[in-house]
């Protein structure tokens, strides 16, 4: 008995450290930087604070880089989003 608890443990040790490093790179992929959400709040209109309450900061720092770097076709992509 004591066999099979010390060859489980390590295995299942291992298996969660793998999947753990699994949801960490996706978290750092999906992450906001600091300097964004700065940037975002010295900045935003009141539309892409609505979103921020309601979607929160993703779809808040969507809209504002789309109001900042997209041009005229952004603007109807984020009314037709609204609407």
């Amino acid at each position: 008995m004591t066999v099979w608890f010390v060859i489980a443990v390590p295995l299942v040790v291992m298996l969660f450290a793998l999947g753990m490093e699994r949801v960490e790179n996706r978290l750092r992929h999906v992450s906001v930087r600091g300097e964004d959400v700065e940037e975002f709040l010295e900045q935003a209109h009141p539309d892409e604070v609505r979103a921020l309450y309601g979607h929160g900061i993703g779809r808040a720092l969507e809209l504002f880089r789309l109001r900042r770097f997209g041009g005229k076709a952004a603007k109807v992509k984020a009314r037709r989003t609204r609407g």
